[in-house]
């Protein structure tokens, strides 16, 4: 039986279909009105904890792919930027000011924003474009900042191709896998972001312009679904019913 996000998706469809015909004077009504459409249920966000994150980079191979996904894993987690926004930079969306590496985003509803890039991040691209017979200094501005292997993993210095995001996801299966965690989402690292500088000690505040959110109460909603919410009255009525 198809689950119930495909059977919601099947009837969305479906009832625009017959609202195309409405509109076209072909029927008088939709069939899809009376249909009792299921109920879906949104899956819980996750974050990966510290650890979680250590045991991710303990697993990747010190190989030009492996430096390289690991420079991506390192710039998801301290950036908290989404997917696209992080595998879609160029050499030219990085620039050195005061002595501080600086990156240039373009985000979700067309916002756009400079930011430090945090050093672990940015010596683990320098790193990672080495490994693929890359410098820093003298790549194009329009050139990739994460280089697409050729066949078998070997390098290709001459002409950098930029990584698909595909690849990188079956690449960070194997990494969870091998590190003993459950399959997720590229996603999953910026909720770990988001996750870790709260538990550094940042205020919503702070972290809602880190993610660029909209307003605080999306940023509450999203922390309160990543953090649970803590059960400070449990121990009293336990001992309250004697237990």
């Amino acid at each position: 039986m198809p689950s119930r996000s495909n059977r919601s998706r099947r009837g969305y469809f479906q009832g625009s279909f017959y609202r195309f015909l409405i509109r076209m004077d072909a029927m008088a009504s939709n069939p899809c009105d009376a249909l009792e459409r299921p109920k879906v249920s949104p899956s819980p966000p996750r974050g990966l904890t510290a650890d979680d994150i250590r045991r991710v980079l303990a697993v990747i191979p010190e190989t030009p792919v492996g430096f390289r996904d690991r420079a991506i894993v390192l710039t998801l987690t301290l950036t908290g930027r989404r997917r696209a926004e992080v595998l879609n930079m160029t050499a030219g969306d990085l620039s050195t000011e005061d002595a501080k590496v600086w990156y240039r985003y373009r985000g979700k509803g067309g916002k756009s924003g400079k930011r430090e890039l945090p050093q672990p991040a940015y010596a683990a691209i320098v790193a990672a474009l080495r490994a693929f017979g890359h410098d820093m200094a003298t790549l194009p501005p329009d050139a990739p900042l994460w280089p697409a292997s050729g066949r078998n993993g070997a390098v290709r210095p001459r002409e950098p191709a930029a990584l698909t995001s595909g690849t990188f996801y079956a690449n960070l299966q194997r990494y969870f896998r091998d590190a003993g965690l459950p399959a997720a989402g590229v996603h999953i690292f910026r909720h770990s972001a988001a996750k870790l500088r709260r538990d550094a000690g940042e205020s919503i505040e702070e972290v809602s312009r880190f993610l660029d959110h909209s307003s605080l109460a999306v940023t509450t909603t999203y922390l309160r679904r990543l953090e649970g919410q803590e059960d400070r009255s449990w121990a009293k009525v336990a001992e309250a019913i004697g237990l």
